[in-house]
């Protein structure tokens, strides 16, 4: 059976930047998501529509349909004094709540005496992603 809209599917995939794995669930346990749902990036969905059970493909989604392009914007650099107790290192996630309670992350990029420069960016962003899926169930 193809995939379509808000069918349950269970799929494997590996996912590749430049040649190197960054995540795969080959070997494991498969996910399970509803198409269309927005649960997993939208160049991948819609690269996935009309698969068939069982049927593996290899897929390249272009960054601006996966975590968007890289925004230079995205990053800042603050005094370290804003950071008192924290044991910051390079590559270091932070999680911050916004003005309207919303979460969001930055990673340290740069640590000096003076300043801390923090990247909003999602860590993908500007990166072509090279999937290989396999589609185990649809429902």
């Amino acid at each position: 059976m193809a995939i379509k809209k808000n069918q349950t599917v269970t799929m494997n995939f590996e996912l590749k930047i430049n040649d190197e794995i960054l995540e795969s669930n080959i070997d494991s346990e498969p996910i399970v998501f509803t198409y269309e749902s927005g649960e997993i990036i939208p160049g991948l969905e819609t690269r996935i529509e009309d698969m068939n059970e069982g049927e593996t493909k290899k897929i390249k989604v272009p960054a601006d349909e996966a975590y968007g392009a890289y925004n230079d914007e995205l990053a800042e650099t603050l005094p370290i004094s804003d950071f008192e107790g924290i044991n910051l290192e390079i590559g270091m996630v932070l999680e911050a709540d916004g003005e309207n309670g919303e979460i969001f992350k930055a990673t340290v990029t740069e640590v000096t005496e003076e300043n801390v420069t923090v990247d909003y960016n999602h860590p993908l962003a500007g990166c072509d992603l090279d999937f290989t899926v396999l589609i185990q169930k649809v429902i």
